[in-house]
């Protein structure tokens, strides 16, 4: 699986972290692998994660909320970011 470490839009941003998670859901990563990829990309791309503390409106209509869950517990676990909400 080939993720990249920068994404020019919201929307790539988006289908990369749903074909990650969804790899990760049929068994086809493991949970290490899923780990360091959310936050290398979170840490290259922090700011087309978040608008006003909130996962930004593209995000949350591509990814949807279980997928968001997963991106925010990655990234409480790994300490990158200690408030992530998906909330409206």
């Amino acid at each position: 699986m080939d993720i990249r470490l920068f994404y020019k839009t919201q929307r790539e941003l988006a289908i990369a972290i749903n074909t990650l998670i969804d790899a990760y859901w049929k068994s086809e990563v493991n949970e290490e692998v899923l780990i360091k990829s959310i936050s290398e990309i979170y840490i290259n791309n922090s700011f087309k994660f978040y608008k006003n503390d909130q996962f930004t409106t593209v995000l949350k209509q591509h990814c949807g909320k279980r997928r968001l869950d997963v991106v925010s517990r990655v990234l409480e676990m790994s300490r990158i970011r200690n408030t992530a909400s998906i909330n409206e």
